[in-house]
């Protein structure tokens, strides 16, 4: 009896209690809002923080500052030893177009024709360049004037490159985390923020296209995986935005255009269809295609050449491919594998053949030289020896590959394999990515800049995978993140007895083995040897920055015995004589090389310059100056000089 009063009376007090809230009074319900209210506003930054999410995206955005804080420090070693100054060859066309364009508008640089260049011939600059780059500094300076905050277009167009290598390591962590998971993507936003082979064309100073193309690389390619991944019009019409906005940037994009459509073709041989991949590929192509064309330089070349062909190819293909599937439940499965098979055959020879039809017939034009360079390491040297003479247009050797990646070359590999093991749609793109990009990396040193990225990503998702494997618990240790962007149709179609290509089921007792735990020595050693060597990368990428990177072409430095430092400013002296020692419409004859630093530096006009567009005009030029150093050759030997020989 008394169990049950006891019993009763904790059921009376808990209704009770339960009900006080609506009572009459509202004593109860006051206190209890006035309690909530408190603890709100009391704990609510410390509430915050005190979930495991709260301080992982704390440290997260933390480390992702300091990354990019870092890649910006460690690309000033120039301004500091020197001073804020425009280094190298083409930075000094590219500086002399956007003060150009800052004074006199962005009208009159489209409009600009340049009577300095190319004597007496000229050049039409607004439709021969990627304004871009020009128009980012000039965008960044207007703003900073609207601000009220007066800075030279020369410190904007310095300080450029350092400021997107900051936002090429925060595109580099979203692309990896939509790849793999959180802490891979910090490790690869740490990686590409110090990389040498990144740097090489973005210190401070080097107001070159590809310090802002690489930014628009992976953020381009992120917004593609974010499509793919969603099958949103939203994500894929962002990819065109900034696919558009790497056009207008630098000739790369040709990369992009392949690399897609590629990717789409790969995924339609492994069959792995899905609406996902049609609408974010048929959005890209149709609107991407249509901005491209609007920059003046790239005009209709998207339809005419063939570097773009393979694009319209996938697009028809992918077209076909998706009417025959919605043709599947209306057909039987003898009447669907024959139409397949021969709609797909019939689109594949029709697309082939019109293209080599329309290529004999010139409306589609071949490919250019410096493609068929890419493809044939000996066809520069043969045919267009200009582009075999620059020294970013040599294969790349293994010292080279070591010196600008470090111990990423070495660990990239592994992160292939853990993406390849644990296959996906958007692991594909990574694997196609890192497939293609060191091949041409191979070919020619300039194109270790689009290597370095995804060799940055994958090095990073294998140290990653090893981190969490020895220093996770034995006891809650998970495998790595291998989730499908198909899983969702695949649980949508339960019903399914086959698996896609590249998806492999476990068995049973696969799935129930225990993983065997790794004792606290094994766990310790491992840890200390990958501490090690991240620590002599961040020593070898400083070292490579500050000597072989942070030096101007323009100004050069000699060390004396006792260690002190002598300035070379032969350079600007020479080119400061000109300005004040020649008539302002006198004309130059050098060779090409030194075209763009006369002019902007000097402002004088000259024959030839590092655009190369016109061999011939080169050629004659190289043969006329080839005359006069024999002439004074003879002149000192006491020989006649004949109007021939000149």
């Amino acid at each position: 009896m008394a169990e049950h009063h006891q019993v009763s009376d904790s059921k009376h007090k808990s209704s009770l209690t339960s009900a006080a809230p609506y009572s009459g009074n509202g004593r109860s319900s006051t206190a209890v809002a006035e309690r909530d209210s408190m603890a709100g506003a009391g704990g609510g930054l410390s509430g915050g923080l005190s979930q495991p999410a709260g301080w992982q995206s704390l440290l997260s955005f933390t480390v992702l500052f300091l990354a990019c804080l870092a890649g910006f420090s460690s690309r000033l070693f120039a301004v500091i030893r020197f001073e804020s100054i425009i280094h190298e060859f083409d930075p000094w066309f590219n500086y002399r177009s956007t003060h150009h364009l800052t004074t006199n508008g962005f009208y009159e640089f489209l409009n600009w024709f340049d009577e300095r260049a190319w004597y007496p011939l000229g050049r039409i600059v607004g439709g021969t360049v990627y304004p871009g780059l020009m128009v980012t500094a000039g965008l960044i300076h207007y703003v900073l004037n609207l601000l009220h905050i007066t800075v030279h277009i020369r410190d904007v167009c310095v300080f450029l490159a350092p400021v997107f290598s900051g936002l090429t390591s925060i595109s580099t962590f979203l692309l990896t985390r939509e790849l793999w998971n959180q802490g891979a993507a910090l490790l690869a936003a740490c990686f590409i923020a110090i990389v040498p082979g990144y740097i090489s064309r973005s210190v401070a100073g080097s107001f070159d296209n590809e310090g802002i193309a690489i930014f628009a690389l992976q953020f381009t390619y992120y917004l593609w995986v974010k499509s793919v991944k969603t099958g949103s019009v939203f994500w894929a019409v962002g990819c065109c935005l900034s696919y558009f906005y790497m056009v207008s940037a630098w000739g790369g994009y040709v990369f992009i255009i392949n690399l897609i459509p590629l990717h789409v073709f790969v995924l339609l041989l492994m069959q792995r269809f899905s609406k996902r991949v049609y609408i974010a590929y048929s959005t890209f192509y149709i609107l991407g295609l249509i901005l491209s064309m609007q920059i003046p330089f790239v005009g209709f070349q998207p339809i005419r050449t063939s570097e773009h062909m393979a694009a319209a190819g996938v697009f028809v293909l992918l077209q076909v491919y998706a009417f025959l599937q919605y043709l599947k439940d209306r057909l039987t499965k003898q009447e669907f594998q024959t139409l397949f098979f021969l709609g797909v055959s019939l689109a594949a020879g029709v697309v082939f053949l019109s293209v080599i039809y329309l290529t004999y017939t010139g409306y589609i034009a071949p490919w250019s030289g410096r493609f068929y360079s890419l493809w044939d390491t000996g066809y520069a040297k043969i045919h267009i020896p200009i582009i075999a003479s620059v020294s970013e247009h040599q294969p790349t050797t293994w010292v080279s590959f070591f010196f600008d990646l470090h111990i990423l070359v070495c660990t990239f590999p592994a992160g292939l394999w853990f993406c390849i093991r644990n296959i996906n749609d958007e692991r594909v793109f990574v694997a196609l990515y890192a497939i293609s990009a060191v091949y041409f990396a191979g070919v020619m040193v300039r194109l270790m800049l689009t290597l370095t990225p995804v060799v940055c990503m994958l090095a990073a998702v294998a140290f990653s995978s090893v981190f969490e494997h020895y220093l996770g618990d034995d006891m809650k240790r998970q495998s790595p993140p291998a989730e499908d962007s198909s899983d969702e149709d695949d649980r949508k179609n339960a019903g399914n007895l086959y698996d896609k290509a590249g998806k492999v089921r476990k068995h049973v007792s696969e799935q129930e083995k225990p993983e065997e735990g790794l004792g606290p020595n094994i766990k310790s050693i491992v840890t200390m040897l990958m501490l090690m060597l991240l620590m002599m990368f961040a020593v070898h990428c400083t070292w490579v920055t500050s000597n072989a990177y942070s030096s101007p072409s323009v100004v050069l430095a000699s060390y004396n015995h006792d260690g002190s430092r002598n300035i070379l400013d032969d350079f600007r002296e020479a080119y400061y004589w000109l300005r004040q020692n020649t008539d302002e419409h006198a004309r130059v004859m050098s060779w090409w090389d030194y075209g763009y630093q006369i002019a902007g530096m000097a402002n004088r006009t000259t024959l030839v310059d590092n655009n190369t567009w016109n061999n011939s005009h080169i050629a004659l030029t190289a043969k006329r100056k080839r005359g006069f150093i024999k002439n004074k050759l003879s002149l000192k030997k006491g020989k006649k000089v004949t109007k021939k020989s000149l």
